[in-house]
């Protein structure tokens, strides 16, 4: 019988092995790359129409050494090709290796096509044509230690196309790797038993429509409409056929099983793009109706009935740019709480790229397995969503038995702080502002408290990154006495207090979105009405230190135009509004703010034309709208640092500050007043630049904004005022 080789994606090659042997074939054995087998070509075909993870089925033909370009020829040369492949055929080369005197692939690919075809003329006087798109014979070539081995690759393209998807789809996962993440899952067992299969971030529902072919019993091949051995001089119609046969009646009986125990496949995704692109994969796999795709935020993803259980298995975002990963945490903190709050007894996995995020599920995995997605390592994480398995990654309050002496250096600060600001607070209407920020070394953290209109008081904890400099379990027991402290001193349960810490942003925007809108508390600035979130983002949605600088726009907006570039959720909007504005415009990139800005200004009984929510890069915006209209009051408060991959271009404020402010002067009605804000604590105004440009009056205006709560860290922002000079 002969040997064939079946190919793998890394780290799958044991659970190929496991899948022939399971297919029929004993003699299947794990080797690099892939798995071995031996046979009848039956049994091959058989692998290529119903393995799952396999990316193809090769039937080597010949070996011979080969070091160099003339040993290559004649070893290829030597295989009586006219047997396999026809004279009007076509053929295509896969070369991989580069060894010696073969320096690279496309090198040993033309010489053995180079043999090929010079057979074919020395015996028939004739060749056949390359046809490198699609094939009658694909034909692979592997160097290997100065050894070349040639195949027929009977499966022709990879079997990883079952022919569902639409090739100019983007999508995350192979189907191929998403059917083996659901075997390392042991799915296969629990589709028998009737258990319910939930993809919270389906994107275009590859791992749903894969776990519906696994519970259905259906071939993954089947849909294929080309394979590589239909044009091989030595297929075997009849045995393939009779495979074919095979599967179709396995389907048609494994969709009534299907049907008769209501089986629940479900793939939720908060993109409509994407649904529409997983309902179209799944009509072209043939399973209309079979699974249910429905747009839904990860924030609202439930089980499909009640008293379902089964699997949960997602394939989040992995943060391999620069800056992402702390951007993801949210996310995958929601997906942690969602599975522990709905999915109790529920099994899960998830697919990682960075494994330090999955710390911050809040679950303790019961197992891993190591695979790659394309070139990137990850791992394959499983969870029992039972109570036992659940952690947190949130410091626990110390016991004032436990303190140390200086606990009570920090409730005295706490106290006088709290008295020194209270006058202050009440006359100038402020409900949420900074009570402590790093004011005992000891204890690095800033506290911000925020009262919300129902009367609660929420403490907003945000830990300093501690230098690598300190003894992290000393850092943390500070940590854990300040939060007992804080508790105390302000008589507030710990479930009102909100922890996180805070690092140097780097290349991202600070201001990026995490995850879902989840809790959201309304507070009040001004007697005015604001959300803030303290869960889900990196900042709670009101930036404390600009209160200044909104109460200065709702004085000046009386009777003008305001622009808010760089809107973020549109605090200033609202008090330009409540000041007489005669119109608002909020410009962001990220459609969550928008909302969040639009929800802000209801809040406060201001909406439709008036006041305009765009979506837009604020980089390229203010050129585009230059000569059409004018404002007479503008905002630009920009991010320091943003690389977001929804933007064209990257910003640094201290770099691009005179194109920003050029740009935003092109909006400004004459005798009109620019607000320019930044949070870059060595950032220099380039007053040269912008002297060379116009005749502007431009006044330095930070102290003038500096909010009392913040005296004691003047350099928290930079605020300029600048109009044109008469």
């Amino acid at each position: 019988m002969p040997d064939f080789f079946a190919t793998a994606p890394r780290h799958l090659e044991s659970l190929l092995a496991d899948e022939l042997r399971d297919l029929g074939l004993p003699s299947a054995k794990e080797a690099r790359g892939g798995a071995r087998f031996s046979g009848s070509l039956a049994d091959a075909y058989r692998a290529c129409l119903w393995s799952r993870v396999a990316n193809r089925v090769l039937l080597p033909l010949t070996s011979f050494p080969a070091t160099d370009s003339d040993s290559l020829y004649a070893g290829a040369s030597a295989l009586p090709w006219e047997e396999h492949l026809p004279l009007r055929g076509t053929f295509a080369i896969q070369f991989d290796g580069a060894e010696g005197g073969i320096g690279h692939s496309q090198f040993g690919a033309l010489r053995v096509k180079d043999a090929i075809v010079d057979r074919f003329r020395a015996r028939l006087g004739e060749r056949p044509s390359v046809d490198r798109e699609r094939p009658d014979l694909r034909i692979q070539a592997y160097l290997h230690r100065g050894q070349v081995t040639l195949s027929l690759d009977l499966s022709g393209d990879s079997l990883h196309l079952r022919g569902y998807r639409h090739q100019g789809s983007a999508a995350p996962l192979k189907e191929n790797l998403a059917a083996a993440i659901l075997l390392r899952s042991a799915w296969p067992a629990m589709a028998r038993e009737g258990a319910a299969l939930l993809d919270p971030l389906c994107g275009s529902g590859t791992l749903c429509i894969e776990g519906a072919l696994i519970a259905a019993d259906i071939a993954p091949g089947l849909a294929r409409v080309h394979w590589g051995m239909t044009g091989w001089l030595g297929h075997e119609a009849g045995p393939w056929g009779e495979l074919l046969a095979e599967a179709r009646e396995r389907r048609a009986a494994g969709l009534a099983r299907f049907d008769a125990i209501k089986a629940s496949i479900r793939g939720y995704d908060r993109d409509p793009a994407a649904i529409r692109v997983a309902l179209d994969n799944l009509e072209r796999a043939g399973l209309a109706g079979k699974v249910h795709f429905e747009r839904r935020d990860l924030s609202q993803a439930t089980p499909g009935r009640e008293g379902d259980l089964g699997l949960v298995v997602a394939n989040p975002p992995y943060g391999e740019r620069l800056g992402e990963a702390e951007e993801l945490t949210g996310l995958y903190g929601l997906l942690g709480t969602v599975l522990r709050e709905r999915f109790r007894g529920w099994q899960a996995a998830v697919l990682m790229g960075n494994p330090d995020l999955g710390r911050r599920m809040g679950l303790r995995a019961t197992g891993y397995h190591s695979l790659y997605n394309g070139p990137l390592p990850c791992r394959l994480l499983h969870f029992e969503v039972k109570e036992e398995h659940f952690v947190s990654d949130q410091p626990r309050p110390l016991p004032v038995t436990d303190r140390g002496p200086g606990a009570e250096m920090l409730a005295n600060r706490l106290r006088k702080n709290l008295k020194n600001l209270e006058k202050w607070r009440r006359r100038e209407q402020v409900d949420c502002y900074r009570l402590y920020d790093a004011d005992l070394p000891e204890y690095a953290l800033a506290l911000d408290l925020y009262e919300t209109r129902k009367g609660e008081r929420l403490a907003n904890v945000q830990e300093y990154e501690a230098p690598a400099s300190i003894d992290p379990l000393d850092a943390r027991r500070r940590l854990r006495e300040a939060l007992g402290v804080i508790a105390e001193v302000l008589e507030i349960p710990a479930t009102q207090i909100f922890f996180r810490v805070r690092r140097r942003q780097k290349g991202k925007d600070q201001y990026q979105r995490l995850d879902s809108q989840r809790r959201f508390f309304q507070v009040q600035e001004s007697g005015l009405n604001f959300l803030v979130n303290f869960e889900d983002y990196l900042d709670t949605g009101l930036f404390l230190d600009h209160r200044e600088v909104r109460r200065l726009i709702g004085k000046l907006a009386a009777g003008r135009r305001f622009l808010n570039l760089f809107g973020y959720t549109g605090a200033a909007s609202v008090h330009a509004a409540a000041g007489g504005a005669l119109g608002t415009t909020t410009v962001d990139l990220s459609r969550t703010y928008l909302d969040w800005a639009g929800r802000n200004l209801a809040l406060n009984g201001f909406g439709g034309r008036d006041h305009e929510l765009i979506q837009a890069d604020c980089l390229h915006w203010p050129r585009e709208e230059a000569g059409r209209r004018r404002w007479g009051l503008i905002l630009l408060d920009p991010p320091s640092f943003s690389t977001s991959k929804r933007m064209t271009a990257t910003l640094d404020v201290q770099r691009d500050q005179v194109a920003l402010i050029q740009d935003a002067l092109r909006l400004l009605e004459p005798g009109g007043s620019l607000i320019f804000s930044n949070n870059l604590r060595r950032f220099q105004l380039d007053r040269e630049a912008l002297d060379r440009w116009g005749a502007l009056e431009i006044t330095n205006i930070t102290a003038a904004t500096l909010p009392k709560d913040f005296a004691r860290n003047p350099r928290i922002h930079n605020v300029w005022r600048i109009e044109w000079r008469p």
